[in-house]
């Protein structure tokens, strides 16, 4: 068990944002890789971490994944990843050229921004999105159409941008920005472009909103926000952001073992959440190490029941992996699942537990 903090006397209850952690993009990645290891024999080969969280990919190096930052890298006919974050399309393309087996876990929401970005060049657009700089989404999507894009910092907004039409003119964004920083551009370029066009819905994952929504609610009821997740992940910093935005204090931390005790000092009610890609067994570990004297209760904001499923490719592996061995040994009684139909109900966490075993 997680040694407690002897300063935190002072924090009386924890609250516990509800959603928080693993969104379904990163609980389809987590479950596929994991597919992945179990299929063929190591190394196995993902493009980018898989999602932006120190201890899943810790977790996947030790069963014999590698992770590389340049597709060359993947040795002739081995089986190869690409992560949740989206790739280039010279990246898929060498991927395809190189590794015997592509699987590609990118995010569904990250595709749909993807196809924005095609479909707005084609028309002829100037295309500004909103995102950060060398991140793992932002250089995926730029490399869409990058004649036709320009990367635009949240923080530093329009600038002195200047379309070469301003009647034609496309705003889109990275899925894991702020809320805010999303609406402050918006209305900026809204200002500026009259027909400004943008995607039917906000590129804002329902994930991200719903976090950062949370966030603002425990906002106005604690005196600390502790949010679990690595420093790469934008989701995460977002959250701290939006935190320090409504006026409380806040930090990322990886584990427990970030926490300093002086930040507690004085504290009573802490509220606690996680990015998009943190494991919730780093979550439990936080509240043991705090101690709240009166134990944690759940913030709830909103049910979250979205599903994506694992990618084609990879279910044509394991459906046939599925049929040799019910030919091979036994077949399955006709009331019982098979691995596809169990996907639903199988969840990122029993994955990750499976390859730590």
């Amino acid at each position: 068990m997680t040694p407690t903090i002897g300063d935190a006397m002072s924090v009386q209850r924890v609250l516990l944002a509800e959603p928080r952690g693993f969104c379904a993009g990163v609980e389809m990645a987590i479950k596929a890789l994991t597919w992945m290891t179990r299929i063929f024999e190591p190394p196995v080969y993902c493009y980018h971490e898989i999602v932006h969280n120190e201890w899943v990919v810790r977790a996947f190096e030790k069963v014999g994944v590698i992770f590389v930052d340049d597709i060359d890298e993947v040795p002739e006919g081995a089986p190869v990843m690409l992560s949740a974050h989206g790739s280039a399309p010279e990246v898929v393309a060498g991927a395809s050229e190189r590794a015997a087996v592509v699987i590609d876990a990118v995010c569904p929401l990250v595709t749909k921004v993807h196809h924005e970005v095609k479909k707005m060049s084609s028309k002829g657009y100037d295309i500004i999105y909103v995102g950060h700089q060398g991140h793992d989404e932002a250089v995926g999507t730029v490399a869409e159409a990058p004649d036709s894009i320009t990367l635009v910092e949240p923080e530093q907004g329009l600038g002195d941008y200047r379309p070469s039409d301003d009647s034609k003119v496309a705003l889109l964004a990275q899925t894991t920005l702020g809320m805010y920083e999303w609406q402050k551009v918006m209305d900026d370029a809204s200002a500026r472009f009259p027909d400004l066009a943008t995607a039917r819905k906000s590129d804002l994952c329902y994930a991200t909103t719903n976090r950062q929504e949370a966030v603002g609610q425990l906002s106005d009821e604690c005196d600390l926000i502790l949010v679990v997740g690595s420093h790469n992940s934008s989701n995460t910093q977002a959250l701290v952001r939006v935190a320090k935005e409504n006026g409380v204090e806040s930090y990322r931390i990886d584990s427990a073992d970030d926490i300093d005790s002086a930040w507690l000092e004085g504290k009573t009610v802490v509220g606690l959440t996680a990015g998009a890609s943190a494991p919730d067994h780093l979550i439990e570990e936080v509240i043991d190490r705090i101690d709240p004297e009166q134990g944690f209760e759940l913030w709830k904001v909103t049910e979250e029941e979205e599903y994506f499923p694992l990618p084609p490719q990879l279910r044509q592996f394991v459906t046939t992996l599925q049929n040799l061995v019910e030919a091979g040994v036994t077949a399955k009684q006709p009331a019982e699942g098979g691995y596809l139909e169990r996907d639903r109900t199988w969840t990122a966490s029993e994955a990750l537990k499976l390859i730590s075993a």
